[in-house]
């Protein structure tokens, strides 16, 4: 499959034509309109400091259904003992840098590069994106963020500086997607440890099908908060 090279049209190719390991196009740009509708699509961009803007589309894909979600015992048991105090939407910029350094992303190279974090925090500002954080003696210790479009939640990226931090943020956020009628989180790539939290894998058809079933109007929403 050849791979397609953006211009500033607001325009993407079909994800069925992406290479075997995803990759779709290149160039573009990351204005809020063109990540909305690459997202709506099943495309999002990953590339690293100095490389060309790259986008990606692979299969098949990984997706967690809140309903599915599987809640360990020890995990359940931390998020009882409130080990951690747990907001949302309100530290979305800190959540950003504390991904693009974690586990020495920093030293080795993040996909997370100061573009990017400019183009989630607009998108997180228009009402697109949006994260979770974990807190302990008022100091963050981990989280998550993430783009909505109407139902579906396409998770990003998430860290953690103390143990089962992040643990608790991917449990809290399936607790939100309950309550905010999300019908699916969408986790990109296949990994042992998300695995076990009940996500499955979907082939392209399958997941395109979710998209168009629970994307409609993209509309902005407020910031999430707890029920």
């Amino acid at each position: 499959m050849p791979v397609f090279r953006l211009t500033d049209a607001l325009l993407f190719p079909s994800a069925d034509f992406a290479e075997d390991d995803g990759l779709l196009a290149v160039g573009g740009d990351l204005r809020p309109e063109r990540l909305i509708m690459a997202y709506s699509q099943g495309i999002f961009p990953w590339y690293s400091q100095g490389d060309p803007l790259l986008w990606w589309s692979p299969a098949p894909r990984l997706v967690l259904f809140p309903n599915e979600f599987h809640l360990p015992r020890r995990l359940k048991r931390t998020m009882a003992a409130a080990t951690f105090a747990v907001t949302a939407d309100t530290a979305f910029e800190e959540v950003l840098a504390g991904c693009a350094t974690a586990s020495g992303r920093e030293t080795h190279g993040t996909w997370i590069t100061p573009e990017m974090q400019r183009a989630y925090l607009r998108l997180h500002n228009f009402g697109f994106a949006h994260s979770i954080e974990c807190w302990q003696d008022g100091q963050l210790a981990g989280g998550l963020y993430g783009v909505c479009l109407d139902q579906v939640f396409f998770g990003e990226s998430m860290f953690t500086r103390v143990a089962n931090a992040s643990k608790v943020a991917l449990a809290t956020l399936v607790q939100l997607a309950l309550h905010h009628n999300i019908a699916l989180i969408d986790c990109q790539m296949t990994t042992e440890h998300l695995l076990r939290f009940g996500a499955r894998e979907l082939s392209r058809e399958a997941f395109q099908a979710q998209l168009e079933e629970h994307i409609h109007d993209c509309r902005p929403q407020k910031k999430w908060c707890f029920p």
